[in-house]
C-alpha cells in the first residue's frame, strides 16, 4: 500500500523533509497518490508536517498498537520471525489464541489489543482491558514437553513480564506470588497461562501466555471496586510509556522464555525471589475450605511458596489464592 510505503521513507528520513517529488520518485507514484497517502497517516494518528519547498517531514507517531507501530520497535530479525495479530478490540488475545492453535498456528505467533472486551485472570475472573489504555498480549508457544516440566511457567512469565517492563521504562516491577505484577503494592499486571495436552503422548499440545499491563490508566479508568488496588505506569512514574515499545519488550522477553522453557531456571528464580514481595511478610491462604493465616518464608526451586504455619510447621504452597498483609485491602 501505498501509505506503508511512505510511511517507511518518512520514517527513514530521521525527520527531515523530504519533497513530495522525490518521494513520488522513489516509489514510483503520483504525487496525488502522495498526498492521499500522508493524509490517511494524518487520519490514523500520525503528525506530519508539511512545508512548501521542502515537503513532508513525520514529526510523531501515534501510540498505537498496530502491527506497524510494534514492528517498527523491534528489529529485523525479530519482524521476519513473529507472526503478529494486533487487534483494536478483540474478546481475548488468549481466547483467540487457543482458536488460533486448534487451526494449527505455529509456535511464536503473538495476539496483542487495544482492548478486550472479555478479558479473564485466574479462577475466570474479569480483567479490566479499557481502550487506548493498556497492552493486553498472549503468545503460543508449542513445547516438547510434558505438564510437570512447565509447572512453574506463570512464575516463569512473571519474571519475563518484570524484564519486559524494565526494559521499556526503567521501572522494574515487584511479583506477588504467584501470578501480579505490582508496584508500591498496588497491580500492575495479571498474567494467565493456560495449556492443551494430546490425549496419546501425554505432551503439551500447546501453550498460551497472556498478560495484561496497566499503561496509561488513571484512577478513573478502572472501576471504583478495582482503583483501590491498581496503579498504571503513568500513575507511578508520571509520564507516559510508549505502548507499542512494550508490546515489542513483551515479544522479546516471551521468546526468550519460549527458549528457555524445558531448560535452566536458576536466573529465573534468582530474580524472582529477589522481586517477590510475598516473602517475608504474614498471608493469609485462601482455599475453598480454608482461611488460615500463615507468614511465608521463601519460595522453592519449583517456585511453590513455602510458609510457616503458627504451630511451627513449614508447607509449600502451590496453588490457591494468597493474599499479602498490607496489599489489595487485605489488613486483617
Amino acid at each position: 500500500m501505498s501509505k506503508d510505503k511512505v510511511y517507511q521513507l518518512l520514517r527513514q528520513s530521521g525527520g527531515d523533509h523530504l519533497s513530495g517529488e522525490e518521494i513520488s520518485r522513489r516509489l514510483g507514484i503520483s504525487r496525488a497518490a502522495v498526498w492521499k497517502a500522508v493524509d490517511a497517516l494524518r487520519k490514523a494518528g500520525y503528525t506530519i508536517d508539511a512545508r512548501s519547498g521542502l515537503g513532508y517531514a513525520l514529526v510523531e507517531a501515534p501510540d498505537a498498537l498496530t502491527e506497524r507501530e510494534v514492528r517498527r520497535c523491534m528489529d529485523e530479525r525479530e519482524i521476519s520471525c513473529v507472526r503478529l495479530h494486533c487487534f483494536d478490540e478483540v474478546d481475548s488475545t488468549n481466547s483467540f489464541l487457543k482458536q488460533e492453535a486448534l487451526a494449527g498456528a505455529p509456535h511464536g505467533t503473538v495476539a496483542v489489543a487495544n482492548c478486550q472486551t472479555g478479558g479473564r485472570g485466574r479462577m475466570s475472573r474479569v480483567f479490566q482491558s479499557p481502550r487506548d489504555r493498556g497492552v493486553y498480549l498472549s503468545i503460543l508457544l508449542r513445547p516438547n514437553l510434558s505438564p510437570a516440566e512447565l509447572m512453574p511457567v506463570t512464575a516463569l512469565t512473571a519474571v519475563a513480564m518484570c524484564d519486559a517492563v524494565e526494559a521499556a521504562c526503567g521501572l522494574r516491577p515487584q511479583i506477588k506470588w504467584t501470578n501480579d505484577l505490582v508496584m508500591k503494592g498496588r497491580k500492575l499486571a495479571g498474567i494467565l497461562t493456560e495449556m492443551a495436552l494430546e490425549g496419546e503422548t501425554g505432551l503439551v499440545q500447546y501453550l498460551v501466555m497472556g498478560t495484561g499491563v496497566n499503561v496509561l490508566h488513571t484512577p478513573e479508568d478502572f472501576s471504583p471496586e478495582v482503583a483501590a488496588m491498581a496503579t498504571s505506569l503513568r500513575q507511578e512514574l508520571g509520564i507516559s510509556v510508549s505502548r507499542p515499545v512494550l508490546a515489542a519488550e513483551m515479544i522479546r522477553a516471551f521468546n526468550r522464555l519460549g527458549e528457555d522453557l524445558g531448560g535452566d531456571y536458576s536466573r529465573y528464580l534468582a530474580d524472582y525471589r529477589r522481586d517477590c514481595v510475598t516473602i517475608g511478610k504474614q498471608v493469609q491462604l485462601l482455599w475453598q475450605d480454608r482461611r488460615e493465616t500463615v507468614e511465608a518464608l521463601d519460595v522453592d526451586d519449583q517456585f511453590g511458596l513455602v510458609v510457616r504455619h503458627k504451630d511451627g510447621h513449614t508447607e509449600v504452597i502451590r496453588s490457591g489464592e494468597v493474599s499479602v498483609r498490607g496489599m489489595y485491602g487485605y489488613v486483617e
